[in-house]
């Protein structure tokens, strides 16, 4: 099963990657010594462990992501809840509000959602 976790560093770079791409793996590595202070080799190396997870990929010298920013929070999130509460979305709301009271505007999103869900 594939992990859709990303620890600081992996953030970062994948965060470069959708901010950039495509992009070649040399600017890639440009990019990550600029605003990362790696060196290439480090840079190729997480590639490849992205690449491997099938998060990205590098065709040919060009890489890109597999998965649109807004896919891998989708994908993290079904994970956490999947792992943390058994899958149960309403076992997580429940959690999640036991200290924060939503505001009025968070509850008319919600039941937007629900609406939305049940057509």
């Amino acid at each position: 099963m594939t992990q859709y976790r990303l620890g600081e560093i992996e953030a970062k770079f994948t965060a470069l990657i959708w901010d950039n791409e495509p992009l070649t793996s040399g600017r890639l590595a440009e990019l990550c010594r600029e605003t990362l202070s790696w060196k290439k080799s480090t840079t190729y190396t997480v590639l490849r462990r992205l690449c491997q997870r099938g998060i990205v990929q590098n065709d040919g010298g060009v890489v890109t992501s597999l998965l649109s920013r807004e896919e891998f929070s989708a994908l993290q999130s079904e994970e956490f809840v999947e792992e943390a509460f058994d899958g149960s979305l309403p076992k997580f709301l429940t959690a999640f509000t036991f200290r924060k009271k939503l505001s009025s505007e968070e509850i008319d999103q919600l039941q937007q959602l629900i609406d939305k869900s049940r057509r």
